[in-house]
């Protein structure tokens, strides 16, 4: 039932002077239910059940108050007391749709989702608002993730009513879980048909295109939605995203600023501005939106590291340290954070800093090689050659024959004056890469300089 606001609800007025004044009115049942609706609507379910009281005293074989007392009863988990006042309703009208309805509900609370549907079939069978069934069928079905049964029953909605945009965004959400894009598309492109001037329905449209790659296809359907409905934002914000894959970001920052125009601005947003800059090399603007869209939450963790990568590229570590600390203090146990933290600190010859920053990434099990590496040249640069050594042993335990791991291994064993592993070490990364001997140039030029390093280096070469 559609309610009137209460200023302009007499009977509701009146039922509020009753209550005040202690005053007993008369209302007829019709004047109950719409007061009792209003209650509910409200959140006010303590005056609802006042009003159904004061109602079934004055009209004590009301079913229709009979029913808004059961639904109360269930939303209460009062069950048995609802249970029982449903039979009895149910055989005083065996043939109304809302008790059956009712019923449904209140197996819907026990998970009972089978036998809700089986009462809605009945229901169907007697009710004259077939719509408002089949979309509580189709909610039921959601429930037991029966994609196919809920989507023909929200289907069956729209063809009462076209423009039921609630069933409309549950078939697609159907399509959604079952990953059946194309299907919803030519589903889409058939309402579409039907009603060509429905925004929700080109926005609908220009998703499913989106998550299908069809990026012209679906800029395409954006450019629709807003073509009818110019305040819409959702679509702006979808368009956006789209004009990005297809590299015309100039296009996309208009659409972000757009929804900024028609809404509150997102920090999503403005991360999304600031990307987009990026991508055209305008660093200062790239710089101004990021801090926008920290400035709006100061908790978004991606600005912060954005702006961080930003000074990187243009070798300014000492800022970039700055802002991928505030990365870090929202989000300790993002280990890509950490990573950056790393190659920021050993930029500024922060070699302790980078060397917690390594093993803090490995902690949160990035285990990449790089991050291994990372850490043992770290600590080898500070001669800490023990505790390189016993890391790049673990990172053998994941990278078996790997030639970055042999070499660093050989080097350092022979700087502990272990010239036979060494040697092993040495001549097992010459068979793996025989190229990457530059390495121990690189790191370890003095070991690189021993003779019987370059003869070992040399034999192999005559070898192979």
């Amino acid at each position: 039932m559609s309610l009137t606001p209460k200023e302009n609800n007499i009977p509701l007025s009146k039922f509020e002077s009753m209550l005040k004044t202690n005053n007993v009115y008369f209302f007829d049942s019709i004047e109950f239910e719409e007061i009792i609706h209003y209650y509910l609507d409200s959140g006010k379910n303590s005056l609802a059940k006042k009003a159904i009281k004061l109602g079934l005293d004055q009209h004590p074989k009301s079913v229709l108050l009979k029913l808004l007392q059961a639904e109360l009863l269930i939303f209460d988990d009062e069950i048995k007391k609802a249970t029982t006042l449903l039979k009895e309703l149910q055989a005083i009208e065996p043939t109304n749709d809302e008790v059956y309805v009712q019923q449904a509900n209140l197996c819907s609370k026990k998970d009972d989702h089978n036998g809700a549907i089986n009462l809605l079939k009945i229901a169907l069978l007697y009710t004259d608002d077939e719509a408002d069934i089949l979309s509580l069928l189709g909610m039921e079905y959601l429930f037991l993730d029966n994609f196919d049964q809920a989507r023909k029953n929200f289907a069956k909605c729209l063809e009462f009513d076209l423009e039921d945009y609630s069933s409309l965004y549950n078939v697609v959400y159907c399509f959604d879980m079952q990953n059946k894009h194309q299907e919803a598309v030519e589903y889409l492109n058939l309402y579409i048909d039907k009603d060509p001037y429905s925004e929700v329905a080109w926005h609908q449209l220009g998703r499913q295109y989106f998550i299908l790659e069809n990026f012209n296809e679906a800029a395409r359907a954006f450019d629709y939605a807003v073509l009818i409905d110019e305040y819409f934002v959702g679509a702006y914000l979808e368009k956006a995203k789209t004009l990005e894959k297809l590299n015309r970001f100039e296009e996309a920052i208009e659409n972000y600023k757009k929804t900024i125009e028609l809404d509150d601005p997102t920090s999503f947003v403005f991360l999304r501005i600031g990307e987009c800059y990026e991508k055209l090399n305008k660093t200062n603007l790239t710089i101004q939106y990021y801090k926008k869209a920290v400035h709006e939450d100061p908790l978004l963790d991606k600005g912060w590291i954005a702006i961080a990568n930003v000074y990187v590229k243009k070798r300014n570590y000492r800022k970039a340290l700055s802002y991928i600390n505030k990365a870090i203090e929202i989000d300790e146990q993002n280990h890509v954070y950490w990573r950056k933290y790393a190659e920021i600190s050993l930029n500024l010859d922060l070699f302790e800093e980078a060397v917690n920053a390594f093993q803090q990434c490995i902690k949160l099990q990035d285990k990449d090689l790089v991050i291994w590496l990372g850490l043992s040249d770290t600590l080898s640069f500070l001669g800490d050659y023990e505790d390189a050594f016993k890391n790049l042993l673990k990172a053998k335990t994941y990278f078996k024959d790997f030639a970055e791991i042999e070499y660093r291994l050989s080097a350092l064993c022979f700087k502990f004056k272990n010239h036979k592993k060494g040697a092993a070490h040495l001549k097992a990364a010459l068979a793996i890469d025989f190229e990457y001997k530059n390495i121990l140039k690189e790191l370890f030029p003095d070991v690189f300089k021993m003779q019987e390093v370059k003869d070992i280096i040399s034999s192999f070469k005559k070898i192979s």
